[in-house]
């Protein structure tokens, strides 16, 4: 059977809209009659609610993920001639947003198993210039904190976590998010929690840094607010729109993330037994909440090929590492140099994953991989 478009997409918002979409319609208009755009009653409000969704003190609204990052950094007190160690297997805004402050990415490999920061290689990457490490939880997967958070304390750095993929994950019993000095969180349309467009936050437990992240979204007001800037700032705020929807999605988190989970535990059950490398489904400290659901195989363009033809979507994230990434050529880092994460490009493929992905879809992308295993 071919087809031209996938018929099982690996992802799509349509069910999630078709769910909520008159509740949103009636946020926009609630935005829209107010006459408040910009840093009003809703961003109040979702700081509030989404600090206490994720076991933060703090929570500030800003304009992407990428801002956010950049903001955490700079909070941190990341700038020029710093550097920052970061895993090389990630989204690229992970290093760019050490590069646009002028410091400097060092890339680390990561755990063969969670494709999360390994503390090993973090160490062997640390130079007196090493300022802070960037902790993804990628996929959703927590990554493993307690010996990064350890070796952090030793050398006087902050642990600021990439939360982009982990919208309620939690290491230990806490949300990530919560756990490291500072986080960063995207609500790109894709993610666990999305916005309809550009949007992100920073969390903290720290009540000074909450306040310079307060003023660095906004062009470095101060908190008494008109023309007193007390730092040279950015213009990277939520606006008001984009943070009432975020209010409708968010209380529907916690049974979309139960979805993500139990569609996982099917694909795991389903999928076991083939030679493929499956995500954990989660372990006494962890609990993963599958913004990708993606397996590993050293058959992964013949496979994802096959799925495509009977009409299922996949996609690879991340085909190329950072340090491989013409953008960081600079870096020095040579082909060979981080092997599990060179490796994991090779291998990766993400199987359709989103809460309204029905079971009798999930079982007949569980049948296709295992018919082209049979093969």
């Amino acid at each position: 059977m071919t087809k031209t478009a996938a018929d099982i997409p690996l992802l799509t918002l349509k069910g999630q809209q078709n769910e909520i979409g008159a509740e949103v319609k009636a946020a926009v208009a609630r935005v829209l009659d107010s006459g408040v755009f910009i840093l009003g009653p809703e961003n109040k409000a979702f700081d509030s609610e989404f600090a206490r969704a994720v076991g933060a003190k703090f929570c500030l609204g800003v304009d992407s993920g990428t801002s956010a990052l950049e903001l955490a950094l700079e909070a941190a007190g990341v700038g020029p001639g710093d550097e920052v160690v970061v895993p090389s297997f990630t989204f690229i805004a992970t290093a760019t947003a050490v590069s646009a402050l002028g410091a400097k990415p060092v890339f680390a490999d990561i755990d063969p198993v969670t494709l999360t920061l390994d503390a090993k290689s973090v160490e062997g990457a640390l130079s007196p210039r090493t300022k802070a490490v960037i902790a993804v939880h990628l996929f959703g997967q927590p990554c493993d904190l307690d010996p990064l958070l350890s070796l952090a304390r030793s050398r006087h750095l902050a642990v600021i976590e990439d939360c982009a993929q982990s919208h309620l994950a939690t290491y230990k019993g806490r949300p990530t998010g919560s756990i490291g000095r500072l986080a960063a969180f995207s609500f790109y349309p894709s993610k666990n929690l999305g916005a309809a467009g550009d949007a992100g936050a920073v969390t903290t437990n720290d009540a000074q840094l909450r306040n310079i992240i307060d003023e660095l979204r906004n062009c470095g007001r101060s908190a008494i607010g008109g023309y007193h800037h007390v730092r040279v700032g950015h213009n990277c705020r939520l606006d008001e729109i984009q943070a009432a929807i975020l209010r409708v999605k968010l209380l529907r988190l916690e049974a979309w993330t139960a979805s993500r989970q139990r569609l996982a535990a099917l694909y795991n059950e389903g999928l076991s037994g083939l030679p493929l490398k499956l995500p954990p489904l989660g372990s006494k400290t962890t609990r993963p909440v599958f913004h990708l659901y993606t397996v590993r195989s050293d058959r992964r363009d013949a496979l994802a090929e096959d799925l495509r033809r009977h009409g299922i979507g996949t996609g690879v994230y991340y085909p190329t590492p950072v340090h491989l990434q013409p953008a960081y050529a600079v870096s020095g880092v040579k082909a060979a140099a981080l092997p599990v994460s060179e490796e994991a490009s090779r291998e990766v493929l993400s199987l359709p994953m989103y809460a309204e992905l029905s079971t009798s879809d999930a079982g007949r992308v569980v049948e296709t991989v295992r018919r082209f295993f049979k093969k």
